[in-house]
């Protein structure tokens, strides 16, 4: 058994007793091939939250900080994130985009499931703001469809994203496979790199309800 149909099936059950998660849409998901996850970034747990209502083992891009720490929270921590699918990478760095980007890349071009937040960062306050154009950057280059998705009240259960979140329910809603091949070749283009993205968030509102703000959340948190 892989660590991962282990942790669904040791955890799994008491994360569905905690988050209750009604999931709406899970056959958009395609059941082979390369497909990126594109959704809303509300709090911490949605990367709790998104690989266990998923049956395909969603792989993402997660800081390195989470699987450094010491000790024994530390260790149990590395296992259970990079067993889900987490690849902890320096997004810091003066190459910490590059690095984030190329590691899509290659998850979609093994065939595999890439989970992003476009946003970049998580929402300072439940609103939906601009998305970055990595999406596009990653849809282009590979040719994987984007499938949607939206995060609902998982805020409500861990306000702030700190501290243990507290029981109750929250929704993940997919949309239906969104396809750019007739922008093939065009990745450098930053205007069909900008509509490409606004595409993805435009249906991530629709599918969350949340206001959307046209400015990068990491402008608004520095404001």
């Amino acid at each position: 058994m892989s660590r991962f149909a282990l942790i669904k099936a040791v955890l799994g059950p008491v994360m569905r007793l905690m988050f209750r998660p009604q999931v709406e849409g899970a056959e958009n998901i395609p059941g082979d091939g390369p497909v990126i996850l594109a959704g809303n970034h509300l709090t911490f747990i949605d990367s709790i939250v998104l690989p266990i209502v998923c049956d395909r083992q969603v792989c993402f891009i997660g800081k390195d900080e989470y699987v450094t720490g010491k000790g024994l929270k530390g260790r149990l921590m590395a296992w259970f994130f990079t067993g889900v699918g987490m690849i902890p990478v320096d997004r810091d760095g003066a190459n910490g985009g590059v690095a984030a980007l190329m590691t899509g890349r290659r998850v979609l071009e093994e065939g595999r499931v890439f989970g992003i937040y476009p946003e970049g960062t998580r929402s300072p306050d439940g609103r939906l703001y601009r998305g970055r154009t990595g999406i596009a950057r990653l849809t282009l280059m590979t040719g994987a469809p984007v499938v949607p998705f939206a995060m609902i009240g998982t805020d409500k259960l861990q306000p702030g994203g700190a501290g243990l979140p507290r029981p109750g329910r929250v929704t993940v809603r997919f949309g239906e496979p969104m396809e750019f091949s007739r922008y093939e070749g065009m990745d450098r283009d930053r205007y069909v790199l900008r509509a490409v993205t606004d595409s993805v968030m435009t249906e991530v509102m629709r599918l969350s309800g949340q206001e959307y703000v046209d400015m990068y959340a990491t402008k608004a948190k520095a404001a």
